[in-house]
C-alpha cells in the first residue's frame, strides 16, 4: 500500500476559484460536486468514484475572522432538488459500499483439475478516498481548511449541499446554517 507522501498532491485552489459559496460572519464556504471523470481524475486518478454509486463533493472552509471555528460537530447533507436529503458516508466507510467480486472458482483446461481462486480488489478501497476525506476538527483565524465529503447519490441540476453545526470554538454560538448550490456556475450567495 502507497504512503500518503507518495501520492500525487491535489490543490483544491483559493476559495475564490469558486462560483458556489457563501459566506456566514466571516466564514466562507465553497463547494464543487466532482461529477464527471475529468473532475474525479484531478482528485482521485484512475478512480472515478460516480461510477460506484458515490458522489465527492470537494468542502473548501476560509476564516477570514478573528474566532476559530469547531468543525467537529458539522453536519454535511446534500439535498436534491426534490429536497430528498443524503446525509455524508464517513470516508472510511466508502470502501464497503461495493464489495469486491465473490472469489470465482477458474479451473483448468483437464476437467477436475485443481482450482484457482479469482479475485479482484475492491475499486474503491484505495488510499485518495481516505486521504483526501474532510478531517479538520478546528479552523484557526485567517486559515483554509478542505476536504471531500462522499455521498451515496448520483449527481442532480438544482442540488444543493446543506452544512450546519459550525460554532465558535470560544462561545459555543452556533453559526448560521450554509446552502451552496452544486451547479456549475450558480451565482454566489
Amino acid at each position: 500500500m502507497a504512503m500518503a507522501g507518495d501520492q500525487p498532491k491535489f490543490n483544491p485552489g483559493a476559495i475564490t476559484d469558486y462560483p458556489n459559496r457563501q459566506t456566514v460572519d466571516q466564514v466562507t464556504i465553497a463547494a464543487r460536486a466532482y461529477h464527471t471523470p475529468e473532475l474525479a481524475r484531478q482528485a482521485f486518478g484512475k478512480l472515478d468514484p460516480n461510477r460506484h454509486g458515490v458522489l465527492p463533493v470537494l468542502v473548501v472552509i476560509e476564516n477570514a475572522g478573528s474566532q476559530t471555528i469547531r468543525l467537529d460537530q458539522m453536519r454535511v447533507e446534500y439535498v436534491l432538488a426534490d429536497r430528498r436529503r443524503v446525509e455524508a458516508t464517513p470516508a472510511s466507510e466508502v470502501r464497503y459500499i461495493q464489495g469486491p467480486d465473490r472469489p470465482g472458482m477458474v479451473t483448468g483446461p483437464i476437467p477436475g483439475g485443481k482450482p484457482r481462486l479469482s479475485r479482484r480488489k475492491n475499486p474503491l478501497d484505495v488510499w485518495e478516498i481516505e486521504g483526501r476525506a474532510f478531517a479538520a476538527r478546528l479552523l484557526p483565524p485567517r486559515q483554509t481548511v478542505s476536504g471531500f465529503f462522499y455521498f451515496q447519490a448520483p449527481y442532480r441540476k438544482g442540488s444543493i449541499l446543506y452544512l450546519t453545526g459550525l460554532r465558535e470554538a470560544a462561545s459555543g454560538r452556533e453559526l448560521f446554517f450554509f446552502e451552496i448550490p452544486l451547479d456549475e456556475g450558480a451565482p454566489e450567495r
